[in-house]
């Protein structure tokens, strides 16, 4: 199963489908599930992780293989899609923990979040060309915006592992973590982000996507307007009194 919980602010999403974590219509729809009540109830940050042995084994291939026609190819195709952009929309930070094999879905996961953690013997693959298709889920272009088209080419192309120092080279990854203690010090991470100022962190989720959309220009045009509205929120007044009052770094935020 996959199970969302919540601990004060920071929501966490465990990923349980034993032996693999494989992709299926059961596990989108648990994974649409979670998303809606985030987006009913949001959270301050999210961390998605998973049990087992690997983060996940890929796509179960009989999904693929149930698709009569293109026609359907493409309705099942949009609502995995679905998931990538309904999680990338979600408005406070969210982390992506991976701590073994990555394959796939849950790659192209991880590259709709924020943040991307991963343990040192993590390793990543879109390897959807062994069965002839190309990556679903928005990785291959999420992929390129974060390490270039040439080497999104070179990911998608050879079907490769990747490991986790090769990807924080290429600013896929976030922090190369220790295998041991990966897993609290995760969760430390994110529940870091969940006590931040939430509305200040959406704010900035807001203008980049102003900057992946139009480059530095729509940035521009939007960044003052957004930061603005800030001054309608609590913790800006919270934050501001408390760094008079006793200096950087000890304001209590509510995420209000």
């Amino acid at each position: 199963m996959t199970r969302l919980e919540r601990d004060g602010g920071l929501a966490v999403l465990t990923i349980d489908e034993p032996p693999l974590n494989l992709y299926t219509l059961a596990l989108q729809e648990t994974l649409l599930d979670a998303l809606g009540s985030l987006e009913a109830e949001p959270a301050r940050a999210l961390l998605i992780r998973a049990s087992g042995r690997v983060m996940s084994g890929g796509v179960d291939v009989a999904l693929f293989e149930a698709q009569d026609s293109a026609a359907e190819a493409r309705v099942l195709f949009d609502s995995m899609l679905a998931v990538s952009e309904r999680l990338a929309a979600l408005p406070f930070p969210t982390v992506f923990a991976a701590h073994g094999l990555c394959l796939t879905w849950a790659f192209e996961l991880a590259l709709a979040c924020d943040l991307l953690l991963a343990a040192s013997a993590a390793k990543f693959g879109l390897v959807e060309k062994v069965v002839g298709l190309t990556p679903t889920m928005g990785g291959t272009q999420r992929l390129a915006a974060r390490a270039g088209v040439a080497r999104a080419k070179e990911f998608v192309f050879s079907g490769a592992l990747y490991d986790a120092a090769a990807l924080e080279r290429w600013n896929v990854v976030n922090h190369v973590l220790p295998d041991d203690g990966f897993a609290a010090a995760a969760r430390e991470f994110a529940a870091d982000l969940a006590s931040g100022p939430t509305r200040a962190h959406a704010a900035t989720k807001q203008v980049l996507a102003h900057f992946s959309r139009g480059g530095v220009a729509a940035a521009d045009a939007a960044v003052t307007g957004i930061a603005a509205r800030l001054y309608e929120t609590e913790d800006l007044r919270r934050g501001v009194r408390s760094f008079l009052a006793d200096g950087p770094g000890k304001a209590a935020f509510t995420g209000r």
